[in-house]
């Protein structure tokens, strides 16, 4: 039996690249779409949010004379490329999946409409948030914790590319230690930096847990909605 019967995955556009510098690696995307389709098999209902870095990232603007906002758009439409691709790739495994945009781009997505959304996932389809909330200024990390809130999730998880949330940095700090479960408050006390401070604190008014994992594992996004085991937990005491 699964651990979690709804959960929204977070990925990071950069997740997509693979190891190339920019771009779409199609391999990491059947990868993802494998993982989400072992999840649809055993009755999980599975939302998706994904981040636009490997094309776009607002902070990129930094001095090309864009102005915030303008940069946080093109991230949005980003994240529209990214998640059509994460729509055909499920698709090809015959599974039924919808890109849905706070950004009205109705040609190419279904407008994210809280009701629909909710009944692509009762009807076991699988949900592809994009746009971001359709305003600048936020992560992906919000716009995830939002979602994850609005649509019932048992658990946020969010994909990296490390086993867990440390106390520092491990690639500088030798000392840095994993955490196997955290509070909220623990977590935003410590200022760890695996997540947005703002998305925690969505999650913790909200009583919603976290779960931290390595994505690039294979078996790991399964394990995680599955058994919830590895990574980091944050959530109440």
């Amino acid at each position: 039996m699964a651990a979690y019967r709804r959960v929204l995955l977070k990925l990071s556009g950069e997740a997509l690249k693979g190891d190339a510098a920019s771009g779409i690696d199609f391999s990491v995307l059947q990868y993802v779409a494998g993982e989400v389709a072992q999840l649809q098999t055993a009755g999980v209902q599975t939302a998706l949010v994904i981040g636009g870095g490997n094309i776009w990232r607002g902070a990129n603007a930094d001095g090309t004379g864009l102005d915030r906002a303008t940069a946080d758009y093109m991230g949005m439409l980003a994240t529209m490329m990214n998640g059509l691709a994460l729509q055909s790739a499920f698709e090809q495994l015959g599974l039924e999946a919808r890109a849905m945009s706070a950004l009205r781009l109705d040609q190419i997505c279904e407008p994210y409409i809280r009701q629909r959304a909710l009944e692509h996932l009762r009807r076991d389809r699988i949900v592809i948030f994009v746009g971001g909330t359709g305003l600048p200024y936020f992560t992906t990390d919000t716009v995830a914790a939002l979602r994850a809130v609005e649509v019932g999730a048992d658990v946020l998880l969010k994909g990296t590319n490390v086993d867990a949330v440390y106390s520092g940095d491990p690639r500088t700090d030798k000392s840095a230690a994993p955490y196997q479960r955290l509070t909220y408050d623990q977590f935003l006390a410590g200022h760890l930096k695996a997540m947005d401070a703002t998305a925690v604190s969505l999650c913790q008014e909200n009583h919603l847990p976290i779960l931290l994992f390595n994505m690039n594992r294979p078996g790991n996004i399964v394990r995680a909605a599955m058994q919830g085991d590895i990574g980091t937990l944050i959530k109440e005491a």
